[in-house]
Parts: structure tokens; sequence; C-alpha cells
């Protein structure tokens, strides 16, 4: 869940193999649009807000489900990003599936969470998952502005910056993923740091809020690779492809917007 499979990690030579050479469609109607990228994308959303009312509603009396989806999201999405890097047209078999697990995982995370909220006597109107929800569509618009107003571009520099970034983000994951079995919270970074308080909950909580500006920026890669595609008059398959971008950099910012609500709640004191 937290790889991601970013159209720009693919090359122009493999979108040609696969998908023609730029500008063989163009006049035809059998092209990539924008309207298309964003049915597809609202597409793939609705699939994953199902499963996470699903995940949500099921984690209370299968524990495990929090874990399983959890392990099967991230090998969805690693393995999507090395058969992408042979074919994208499976996006249009992969991402439907990757928004279920991921779905899944997300509404169980969700309700874990309050759970744990609860048990420890804070509590949330309507859950974390109403205001970590408002503050990735808040993101996703303010990104879109910043895109069309230029003053956030996919240049080179700019996506090396994010893919560096997000390289570490994702050792450092891995690295508290693998403690997690022997009961150790990485300092800061694991939630346990907002139960604590004090100066380590501040840390956190600016840690947290890095890593979601990280998974933010995503966004504005993902602009840029639909707008050049649609430019090249790209094949109307490639929808799906954008649309996984997409799907995957908005899970990952819901993920980090869920764990901020968390912190703050801890920060703002009980209700």
């Amino acid at each position: 869940m937290f790889v991601s499979s970013n159209p720009a990690l693919t090359n122009e030579d493999t979108f040609r193999q696969f998908y023609g050479q730029r500008g063989e469609l163009a006049g035809r109607a059998n092209v990539a649009t924008l309207s298309g990228v964003v049915n597809k994308t609202g597409l793939l959303v609705f699939l994953a807000v199902t499963a996470g009312a699903g995940g949500y509603k099921f984690v209370a009396s299968f524990p495990s489900l929090l874990w399983i989806s959890a392990i099967t999201s991230f090998m969805i999405c690693l393995g999507f990003f090395f058969l992408a890097r042979r074919n994208p047209t499976y996006a249009r078999i992969i991402g439907p599936a990757y928004a279920i697990v991921e779905g899944v995982f997300l509404g169980a995370f969700s309700g874990a969470i309050d759970r744990m909220l609860e048990n420890m006597g804070y509590g949330i109107a309507g859950g974390v998952a109403l205001p970590a929800f408002i503050i990735t569509i808040s993101i996703l618009v303010a990104m879109l502005g910043m895109y069309k107003m230029k003053i956030l571009r996919p240049t080179r520099r700019f996506v090396s910056i994010v893919s560096v970034a997000t390289g570490g983000i994702m050792l450092i994951y891995l690295i508290g993923f693998v403690l997690s079995f022997f009961g150790v919270s990485l300092p800061f970074v694991g939630l346990n740091s907002a139960i604590a308080g004090g100066t380590a909950g501040l840390i956190g909580l600016g840690i947290n809020l890095l890593i979601l500006g990280v998974a933010s920026m995503w966004l504005i890669i993902d602009f840029g690779m639909v707008e050049q595609r649609i430019a090249q008059s790209g094949p109307k398959a490639e929808e799906w492809y954008l649309a996984f971008a997409l799907i995957v950099s908005l899970a990952w910012i819901y993920f980090e917007a869920v764990k901020l609500v968390f912190r703050l709640q801890f920060l703002l004191g009980r209700d």
C-alpha cells in the first residue's frame, strides 16, 4: 500500500510497446480522455469505499483481517509494479483488484483505530474515517489547484526528490513492519508515540505531517502523467493505468490522514 505504482515509474518505451506510438490514435474516437480517467478513478474509489465499509464492519469479528488485507494489498501493489514494467495493460484487472483489497485494509484499519480510541476513553464524532476522508479530498483539491496554477510541476528534479523521499519512507515502514512481529514499535513513527504524548507525541505528529506531504506530492506527478498521455492521444486503455496511479496515491494519503487524526485526538485531549 505504500509503494506508489505511478505511471511515471514506467518509461515511454514501455508505453509505446503496448499502447502504440505517440499520435498513432490521433483523430480516432478510441483515445484517452480526461473524463475517461476521472470516471475510472471514480469507479476505483467507489470499489475501495464499498470494500472499506465491509472491512470496517468485520474487523471486530475477525481481527486477523487487518493483517491479511495489509499483506495482500502490499503484495498486489508490489506485483503490479513489476507487471507494469512489462505490460501496463494489466491495470484493467489489477486496478479494481487493488481498490477492493486496499479498501478492505483501510476500512479495517479505520475500524481498529476507532476501537482503540474508544477503549482509551477518546471519541471522535463519525469516527476517524470522516475527518480522514475530508483531509484526503481537501489535499486532492489543493494539489489540483496548485498544479493548474503551475505552482507545483512534475519536473525531473521534482520527481527525483519525491522518489528518493518515498524510498526512505518505504524503508522505515518496512523496518517497522518487521519489528512489529517482535512487539517493538519504532520511536516517533509508531502510534505509540502519540499515546506517550509530550515531546515524543509532537515529534511523531511532525513526522506524520512530513510523510503526508510526500504522499500528497505524488498527486502532482499523477496529474502530470495524465496531462501528458492525453496530450499525446494515448489509447483508451491507458485510462485504467492512470486511474490506478491516482487511487494508489489517494489510498496512501488517506492512510496517513487516519494516523494524523489519531495523533491530533491525543494532543487535543478528551472530548
